[in-house]
């Protein structure tokens, strides 16, 4: 079946414009293409819900992040292609809702527990007919999911999990063991994504690397937006080491701050070592592929800081630059041949 993409677009459009009042309805969305796209959706396609939030998630996924994109559509098993994009698609439509500048903390808060609740209600069979056009990804990827304790799930949980803490800790300093937590429940669901939707006939290890690099990349990424994110109420500096210190969020270029730093960057990179053992063990080629790109992005930002001194900027272009890039593929590559040297990691880019 095709679907005009034309009807993507106005879709994530109309939903956006939604907000916190829950988005459009599924018939209602088909009524708004129906009057402004002149015979391109026809009424046949409105009985598909699955069909119309399979292209809808693979449009906001091109949309967010191209590399996640081409991931799943490149290396994820061929079945289960549509819910990996159904699974990044409907976070990043949550994510996005919370981040949002207007509104009150009041509204993230019931919109939050709304979809808490409708995530319970899809596991109990009781999933609603009236889910907005995002949910209805979330109806459909609960749908699908026959496993017991599945990978899917587990993702599922664990990334509303990681929604509830951004919701609660905006706006506040949190702590060191709160900082780990966080860390550690969205490297759960991230990994189990990976394995769910690539080569999941291809049981990966479970030991205690399992979560490792993807722990790594997050302590990467959280580094990579520390300004960008205090400057909207998320503080990632643990507030225990801010009153040793006598430092706040603001002293980038404090020797106290300078130094927490570069600690986590060491974390990162031990974590990024012990990952790297654990997918070399992977059985699928194209599981330790995307593991592999996965290090290679956040290991390229964590040179980035290095080299600044370990002072943290507000933005960092070059990482989507085409030297970048290819830095990024040579490391990719090397590690899946087995030609990757730590003693030759650090060349310049």
């Amino acid at each position: 079946m095709h679907i005009n993409m034309q009807v993507a677009h106005f879709c994530q459009l109309k939903c956006y414009e939604s907000n916190f009042s829950g988005g459009f309805t599924y018939i209602e969305l088909c009524r708004h293409i129906q009057m402004t796209i002149n015979g391109s959706f026809f009424e046949d396609k409105m009985d598909s819900k699955p069909a119309f939030s399979q292209y809808l998630a693979a449009d906001i996924t091109r949309t967010a992040s191209k590399q996640t994109y081409y991931t799943i559509r490149l290396l994820a098993d061929r079945e289960r292609i549509p819910d990996a994009y159904r699974a990044y698609a409907y976070f990043r439509w949550v994510d996005d809702g919370l981040d949002a500048e207007t509104g009150a903390q009041s509204e993230r808060v019931a919109f939050l527990q709304h979809q808490q609740g409708l995530l319970d209600a899809c596991y109990r069979g009781q999933a609603p007919d009236c889910a907005c056009a995002e949910e209805q990804m979330l109806v459909d990827l609960a749908a699908n999911d026959t496993e017991k304790d599945s990978g899917l799930r587990s993702y599922l949980y664990n990334m509303m999990g990681v929604m509830a803490f951004d919701v609660a800790r905006r706006g506040r300093a949190i702590s060191q063991a709160e900082l780990a937590a966080y860390t550690r429940i969205l490297a759960t669901a991230v990994t189990e994504a990976m394995h769910y939707f690539i080569g999941h006939n291809c049981p990966a290890p479970c030991d205690e690397t399992r979560y490792m690099a993807v722990e790594g990349a997050h302590v990467i990424h959280m580094l990579r937006d520390m300004v960008e994110d205090a400057a909207v109420g998320y503080f990632n500096l643990p507030r225990e080491y801010c009153a040793a210190q006598g430092i706040s969020w603001q002293d980038v270029d404090h020797p106290a701050y300078r130094k927490w730093v570069r600690s986590r960057v060491e974390l990162a990179n031990a974590c990024f070592r012990m990952g790297r053992e654990n997918m070399a063990r992977i059985k699928t080629w194209r599981c330790r592929l995307a593991g592999y790109a996965y290090i290679a992005r956040f290991e390229w930002m964590a040179y980035a800081i290095e080299r600044d001194g370990y002072r943290l900027r507000a933005a960092y272009p070059e990482r989507k630059s085409l030297q970048a890039g290819l830095w990024m593929v040579w490391r990719t590559v090397s590690s899946l041949s087995g030609l990757y040297r730590p003693a030759i990691a650090r060349m310049s880019w």
